[in-house]
């Protein structure tokens, strides 16, 4: 269980190293973004605060429905590099928070369990094309331990202009190695207009998907 106290050091790390740049995780300053993830394997919400331009700090519900679990966490989201070009944009980014994890499961004696996370997120894209790819390992002590990554792709098909519905066709992959179903392919549109996101999709579980985001 090491990795839990690793993953502090690291939390903490990453509030006081120097800041760089901007990233989608990261709102304007003194920004709001609020988001709500649905999806075969999990339900969350998470809200957070942007004190500049160069990080967030918030809170993050998630509900494990087949690991019978909830977490609650305090979550950072800090950008480590940013690459604007003139006709695109790639971001890398950690995500990582601290908590505790509350088990569903009767069979468990301890039903509190301090929790921790980490991952990284990269992502290119252009006015026509995206391209993701996002980890996370996951520490929740007695309740459970766990590893996940995804990738995306997804076209545009058309180019809309500033303040118009834009429209995404995308493609997401996601590798569960501890999980029965290893692999997740879900088809998805992705819509957004303004400070409000849209997507959702179905997977190949038969599994949908709904994902709302929200910025103030």
């Amino acid at each position: 269980m090491q990795f839990r106290y690793f993953a502090l050091l690291g939390l903490v790390g990453l509030l006081i190293i120097p800041k760089i740049g901007q990233a989608r995780p990261v709102s304007y300053p003194g920004g709001i973004t609020a988001m709500f993830m649905n999806n075969g394997d999990v339900n969350s919400a998470h809200v957070h605060y942007s004190p500049t331009a160069k990080y967030s700090l918030g809170y993050k519900y998630e509900h494990w429905r087949d690991r019978d679990f909830n977490m609650h966490a305090l979550q950072l989201n800090n950008l480590i590099k940013r690459w604007n070009k003139k006709e695109t944009q790639a971001n890398f980014y950690i995500k990582s928070g601290v908590g505790v994890a509350h088990s569903l499961d009767d069979s468990v004696t301890d039903k509190n369990d301090f929790a921790a996370y980490t991952g990284l997120a990269l992502d290119w894209e252009s006015r026509r094309f995206f391209t993701s790819y996002e980890n996370r390992y996951t520490d929740a002590g007695d309740i459970d331990d766990f590893f996940m990554q995804s990738a995306r792709v997804g076209v545009a098909p058309y180019i809309g202009d500033y303040g118009d519905l834009h429209t995404w066709l995308m493609l997401e992959v996601e590798h569960s190695p501890k999980s029965d179903d290893k692999f997740t392919i879900t088809p998805l549109v992705r819509m957004f207009k303004g400070v409000h996101l849209v997507e959702g999709g179905v997977s190949n579980r038969g599994d949908v998907m709904f994902n709302y985001v929200v910025r103030y």
